[in-house]
């Protein structure tokens, strides 16, 4: 990790919710060397003591509700906001839930910002399925948004809210809109989503499946390169204010490629063959699983230097060393 951007957060007093998730965890690991305030904001009481140099200092609370914003916000410099339900079909099925997950945590944020006359640096984690079916490729900042699941349009409208409390200079801040994540937390566990799922599947040598002929396209970034990415984005907020931005590696692999990738990297650590069977999609899959996207991500690069250092073989590699080297 890059010493002199970590120097930005001496002495800084840090909120991360969703603390017990995937990319807070990793945030928190990359900060754990730095004489800052790390406050891990989560509903269970179940986080992992951690050896730091920062102060750690974990508050169990409800982000749904207003009282845990007007008890945790004051000396706040920057919030990094994780904490969302993540499934679309748990959104379809229940709207309103999603709503009080999703979209209601930010406004209330904002609102105790407004109320108590608090100015933090907000760093809101999106998603690149905002936009929706995109018609051409590569996507960058300029595409219209045009969701298509209501997962995507609650996002959008926390996002929306963000942006226009930016405008009133009531704060600062802005949103990193994630493609496909992968890698491993802190502890070497694989974390979330079919990528990671299908490393862990490989490495014990079961099968993987493809839903059909898997030639949908994805953008999948190592997670490393997402936390650089949320790191180097407070330092640069005078050019990020107000705005969001594609956080991806730029390059698109279709999900059959990127299985077959797995397979190949687990049959060279293990020194087994990994079978790949395609199989019959779900009869109900949204429609956002059947879409094309690679992102075009100079406008965060140019604003920031940031770069995406992983490919998607290394970054698979790399993950496969640091599970193998776990479970040994």
């Amino acid at each position: 990790m890059d010493k002199q951007l970590l120097s930005y957060f001496k002495n800084k007093r840090i909120l991360i919710t969703g603390a017990s998730g995937y990319i807070a965890t990793k945030l928190v690991d990359a900060l754990t060397d730095v004489d800052c305030t790390i406050v891990r904001l989560s509903r269970t009481d179940n986080l992992n003591a951690i050896k730091s140099k920062a102060e750690i200092v974990d508050v169990v609370g409800d982000i749904c509700t207003k009282e845990v914003w007007e008890q945790n916000l004051d000396g706040i410099d920057i919030i990094y906001h994780f904490a969302a339900q993540t499934s679309v079909y748990v959104a379809k099925d229940d709207t309103n839930a999603d709503f009080q997950a999703n979209v209601a945590p930010m406004l209330n944020m904002l609102e105790t910002c407004r109320n108590k006359k608090l100015n933090p640096i907000i760093l809101f984690a999106g998603t690149v399925t905002q936009t929706g079916i995109t018609e051409s490729l590569p996507v960058n900042e300029t595409c219209k948004d045009s969701p298509v699941t209501v997962y995507d349009m609650h996002k959008l409208i926390a996002e929306n809210y963000l942006k226009f409390y930016c405008d009133e200079k009531i704060v600062r801040g802005a949103t990193l809109r994630l493609a496909n994540v992968y890698g491993p937390g802190p502890s070497g566990n694989a974390g979330r989503g079919v990528l990671n799922m299908m490393i862990q599947k490989a490495l014990a040598g079961e099968e993987l499946t493809i839903y059909g002929k898997g030639d949908c396209l994805r953008d999948y970034i190592y997670i490393d390169d997402v936390i650089d990415a949320f790191l180097t984005a407070p330092k640069n907020i005078d050019k990020l204010n107000g705005k969001h931005f594609i956080i991806a590696s730029g390059k698109g692999h279709t999900i059959a490629q990127a299985i077959n990738l797995v397979a190949d990297q687990a049959g060279i650590k293990t020194k087994q063959p990994v079978e790949v069977k395609h199989v019959k999609p779900p009869s109900e899959m949204s429609p956002i699983e059947s879409r094309n996207f690679v992102a075009d991500t100079a406008q965060f690069a140019q604003a920031t230097g940031w770069q995406c250092k992983y490919t998607l073989v290394d970054g698979i590699a790399a993950m496969m060393d640091q599970y193998l080297a776990v479970i040994k």
